[in-house]
């Protein structure tokens, strides 16, 4: 085990701690820098609501999850942290699935298997293995939060494009206007249709690619790293 990252002295909102939260969203995203948890960004990205939801959902696992391993890592064997990980996360996600069917079934129905794969997201069991284990529950906590978001706002800006013009709607609030027939109004009145490539999971990926490109052109450190 490496040395916790917070020493007992070091003010909570150090920069060192800062940088934990910042880095995740831009340096170090998980998506675009380290290519994790891409499956979903992929799959459920059609309407924003949906990524919304799943944002949420993995936010909730992971900064759970970190600091709940982080409390236990001295007294997990190190032969069977992977099933004590593994045990942590299914039972997160088993408490985030029944919540959805309670409160959201609609989103939950929609969502379907996508929310049990959160177990094996390589985003939260990585933050488990590579940080969790190693740090205090604070520092854990930190990590958890900054790469939560950093997740969401990749998950959630591909989603307001496909839904934006795939459907002509965000967060299922027309915007351009209804293609219905007989009750056009909007932009559909003048010929614009939505583009159904938008709502398949190829166009997730070229928007992903193009998010990883611009973040890369703009930062010629990156490029040199990775």
């Amino acid at each position: 085990m490496s040395e916790d990252v917070k020493k007992p002295s070091e003010p909570l909102f150090s920069k060192k701690n800062k940088k934990l939260v910042t880095d995740p969203l831009t340096d170090n995203n998980p998506i675009t820098i380290q290519v994790l948890g891409i499956c979903s960004a992929l799959a459920i990205t059609v309407q924003v609501e949906q990524g919304v939801v799943m944002s949420a959902a993995v936010l909730f696992v992971l900064i759970f999850g970190n600091v709940i391993i982080s409390l236990l890592r001295n007294m997990i064997p190190s032969r069977i942290r992977i099933i004590v990980q593994l045990v942590v996360v299914a039972s997160l996600v088993i408490i985030v699935d029944q919540l959805l069917a309670a409160f959201l079934p609609d989103v939950s129905e929609k969502l379907s298997v996508f929310v049990g794969l959160i177990i094996t997201n390589c985003i939260i069991m990585g933050r488990f293995e590579a940080f969790a284990m190693a740090n205090k529950p604070w520092p854990s906590f930190m990590d958890a939060l900054g790469n939560s978001f950093g997740y969401a706002w990749i998950l959630i800006l591909v989603s307001i494009i496909r839904e934006l013009f795939g459907s002509g709607s965000f967060y299922g609030i027309p915007i351009f206007g209804s293609p219905l027939p007989g009750e056009e109004w909007g932009l559909y009145t003048m010929g614009y249709m939505n583009n159904n490539m938008m709502i398949l999971p190829p166009m997730a990926l070229i928007i992903v690619g193009i998010i990883i490109w611009v973040q890369r052109s703009r930062n010629t450190a990156l490029i040199e790293e990775h």
